[in-house]
Formats: C-alpha cells, sequence, structure tokens
C-alpha cells in the first residue's frame, strides 16, 4: 500500500534559484528535526523565540520553520549560556554582535564609495 503524501496540502519547501540547496536563510526544518539539529530540546526553541533570541519563519497556517542560520544561532545562544551568560546576557551580546555587523557593513560601503573613481562629471 503507498504511504499517503505527507506534504500534500503545504506549502512547498523554498529551493535554491540554481536548484541546489535551500537558501541558509529559508525556513525549511520543523520545530522537531531544529531541535534535533541544533542539539536542544522543543521547549528550548519556543523559550528562546519568547525571548526574541530567534525568529523562525512561519508558514501561512502559523507553523515554525527554522533555517540553517536559525540552526547555527540556536548553536551561538547554547555556546554563550555554556561561557556563562543567562538569558538575558544572551540577547544582550546578540544585539551586540548585530549591531556590530551593520556598523562594519556601514564602514565598508563607505570605503567602497570613496575608493570609486570621479565621474564625468555630468
Amino acid at each position: 500500500m503507498a504511504r499517503p503524501d505527507s506534504r500534500a496540502g503545504r506549502e512547498p519547501l523554498p529551493i535554491a534559484s540554481d536548484g541546489g540547496a535551500p537558501d541558509s536563510a529559508a525556513g525549511v526544518y520543523g520545530i522537531s528535526v531544529a531541535a534535533e539539529l541544533a542539539g536542544c530540546g522543543i521547549q528550548t526553541l519556543r523559550l528562546y523565540e519568547q525571548r526574541g533570541l530567534i525568529t523562525p519563519a512561519r508558514t501561512t497556517a502559523g507553523t515554525r520553520r527554522y533555517s540553517l542560520d536559525d540552526i547555527n544561532q540556536i548553536r551561538h545562544i547554547a555556546g554563550l549560556l555554556g561561557a556563562g551568560l543567562n538569558l538575558t546576557g544572551v540577547g544582550e551580546v546578540l544585539a551586540l554582535q548585530a549591531e556590530n555587523a551593520g556598523l562594519r557593513g556601514e564602514i565598508e560601503r563607505l570605503q567602497d564609495a570613496e575608493n570609486e573613481p570621479p565621474g564625468d562629471g555630468g
């Protein structure tokens, strides 16, 4: 007897434009798979989301979908907790890291603009 298609009636999973693996930011993993890949429990993922430490994508039906980027973020959070920070401290560190990355991007943008050859003036 053939198994029914478990994906029937669900949204298609995102596929990379080149037909390969999904983009690392694409939410493709359900919560149980994400928890297994990240090495933590489902309730831990829910807690991290409640605290604003991760923000998984949601299907139109509201199902959480985690990306590889989310899973890497979860592992990073676990490392910070292992280093002795509490969840509030982890949130502060993540906010500072995001701000730092934004500032580095702005510096690069300004340096690139400064190094562009002058235009023809008109």
